[in-house]
């Protein structure tokens, strides 16, 4: 990786599946950029971790992510799912 070039990584989860998080894309550079903006495009959540994205950008896209990445990545994802929750109730609220 070079030093001045920053990192994006796109990760996926399927709650059912019995693995961890995959990435999906990554790259360094122009390649982050395009991932960014897709992601922005997409509507999709943005979380900013140089450590993070640096260490998730080693891994080859398809697999897993790394061990020493579980807590930190649960956390996020936690984190999104109870965003999500709460916004779908506010947008369509049950009927009591």
């Amino acid at each position: 990786m070079m030093r001045n070039q920053y990192a994006a990584v796109a990760l996926g989860y399927t709650p059912d599946s019995q693995g961890a998080p995959k990435v999906l894309a990554s790259g360094f550079g122009e390649v982050a950029k395009k991932i960014l903006k897709l992601a922005r495009e997409s509507d999709v959540h943005i979380h900013q971790d140089d450590n993070l994205a640096t260490l998730l950008a080693q891994v080859p896209v398809g697999q897993e992510i790394p061990e020493e990445a579980y807590q930190l990545v649960a956390e996020l994802l936690s984190f999104l799912y109870h965003s999500d929750r709460k916004l779908a109730e506010k947008l369509s609220p049950t009927e009591r």
